[in-house]
């Protein structure tokens, strides 16, 4: 069963760990001194915040596959969905090591597809995200909603 992936950079991580602990009624099932992470079942989200790696705000949003069968799944879909698709393969990121490609949907919200094989002691990097994003159309100035 997939997982819906949010990644938000926030500038102060002792302050939106203790909130995002209310708000999803437990603590993280990961931190590290600029991260933090919640597995959570209710909502079905792998929600990870982090400082010093994002501007504030939605970094990336993403689709974390249980096996490597359903992430072939939604790379094929990725692939189909008229965008650039980059395939990253396996990396180190968000103290995971993990497979991965990442898109972009036509407003340039950035998507990842991964599958987490195992926990790294680093935080690594995605160069692909950042090659992403770069490509991305700039975000429209606008009101809320």
């Amino acid at each position: 069963m997939k997982r819906l992936h949010v990644h938000v950079g926030v500038t102060d991580l002792a302050q939106s760990i203790a909130f995002y602990t209310n708000l999803f009624g437990t603590g993280p099932t990961l931190v590290r001194q600029d991260y933090a992470k919640w597995m959570l079942d209710d909502p079905r989200v792998n929600f990870a915040i982090s400082h010093g790696h994002a501007a504030p705000g939605i970094e990336h949003l993403g689709i974390q596959a249980e096996t490597l069968e359903e992430l072939a799944d939604v790379t094929a879909r990725l692939n189909s969905a008229s965008a650039p698709v980059l395939a990253e393969g396996e990396t180190t990121c968000c103290y995971a090591r993990s497979e991965k490609s990442w898109t972009a949907d036509p407003q340039g919200v950035v998507w990842e597809a991964f599958h987490t094989m195992a926990e790294a002691r680093t935080y690594g990097s995605s160069p692909m995200l950042d090659t992403l994003a770069a490509m991305a159309p700039a975000s429209s100035q606008g009101g809320c909603c």
